[in-house]
């Protein structure tokens, strides 16, 4: 697929502060399925583990050893996952916008293709309130996941977060952010959490009280990069750490634009710079930043953590380029 072209900005990413060493890693159990990149993990009412791979399957794990189960095709790259109220599944699909698929009938349907006449592009994560509200993240509205490079290489603030109220009209509710990602609720529902990660930190996006529609910083200057989200069973924010900062890009988003438009016109994209793998997850707490967890290896069959859900004593994991999920005993 032809790289699209970009259109660099002098951009100085932010500072790194470390986390606290982090605690003892329990064993990974590595799980086979049918597919590669499963981005995101949800567990459902039955206690299974849901995850969308890059050929556009949603897949079904048992966590007690079944076989896993396609359950459904988006047709295109589905990213993020949150299961509603009413067990239906919320999809992010990179080409086909905010999905919603009822298990019950097989039935998809697009709530979101595009936002002010503008297609959705790049739709990354989503979460649903008690009263169907959907708060959900583009990362960016300049490339699909397929040249996600682009917008790190551009350095161009394009992402949003966004609100689908339950009668279907959509807001923009934050723009210009550095590859939004990740989003979930805190366990009132008082506030959205979400994740920004070229931008490297976590803020808070205020539902209610004295601070309602503003947005504060819960943690930043991160030393790497926030994707998916999760609330756990205590209200702790668990946060997939996708890798460390890339020393490459840090030094080319403040330098002249040429620079970055002749690498990203001369170098096939597979050369451009990656993100080294890592096992790497994190919990903080919502209320000041505080890290409340953090488990950190580097494993040779996983790595590249993009999604993160707690469920029965087990921390799920799911990742980009590679096969499998993944778990801890908690």
């Amino acid at each position: 697929m032809p790289k699209p072209p970009i259109d660099p900005v002098r951009w100085q990413p932010p500072g790194s502060r470390p986390l606290p060493p982090p605690d003892p890693t329990p064993a990974l159990t590595i799980v086979e399925i049918p597919g590669t990149a499963a981005e995101d993990v949800v567990v459902a009412a039955d206690g299974t583990i849901w995850t969308g791979v890059e050929d556009g399957r949603i897949i079904s794990v048992d966590p007690a050893g079944g076989a896993p189960r396609v359950i459904t095709d988006t047709g295109g790259r589905p990213l993020g996952l949150a299961f509603t109220r009413d067990h239906r599944l919320l999809i992010c699909d990179s080409h086909r916008g905010l999905l919603r698929y009822d298990p019950g009938t097989g039935q998809m349907e697009t709530l979101v293709s595009e936002v002010a006449g503008k297609p959705l592009t790049f739709c990354s994560n989503a979460v649903e309130s008690s009263d169907g509200t959907i708060y959900f993240t583009e990362s960016t509205n300049r490339f699909h996941y397929e040249h996600y490079k682009g917008s790190v290489i551009e350095a161009r603030g394009s992402g949003s977060l966004l609100r689908r109220d339950p009668d279907g009209s959509v807001s923009v509710l934050a723009a210009g952010l550095h590859f939004a990602n990740g989003v979930t609720l805190t366990a009132d529902e008082s506030a959205v959490v979400f994740a920004e990660s070229t931008g490297r930190r976590l803020s808070t996006y205020w539902l209610s009280g004295p601070r309602r529609g503003s947005i504060t910083p819960l943690v930043e200057e991160l030393p790497g990069h926030p994707d998916n989200i999760s609330t756990g069973r205590d209200g702790r924010i668990w946060v997939a750490m996708v890798s460390d900062r890339n020393a490459l890009s840090d030094w080319l988003s403040p330098r002249a634009p040429v620079l970055r438009r002749l690498l990203w016109r001369l170098t096939p994209y597979r050369w451009l710079p990656d993100p080294a793998p890592v096992v790497w997850v994190v919990a903080f707490d919502p209320e000041d930043g505080r890290v409340l967890t953090q488990f950190r290896a580097e494993h040779r069959d996983f790595g590249l953590v993009t999604g993160v859900v707690e469920a029965d004593g087990r921390l799920w994991m799911g990742r980009i380029a590679g096969p499998g999920l993944a778990y801890f005993r908690l």
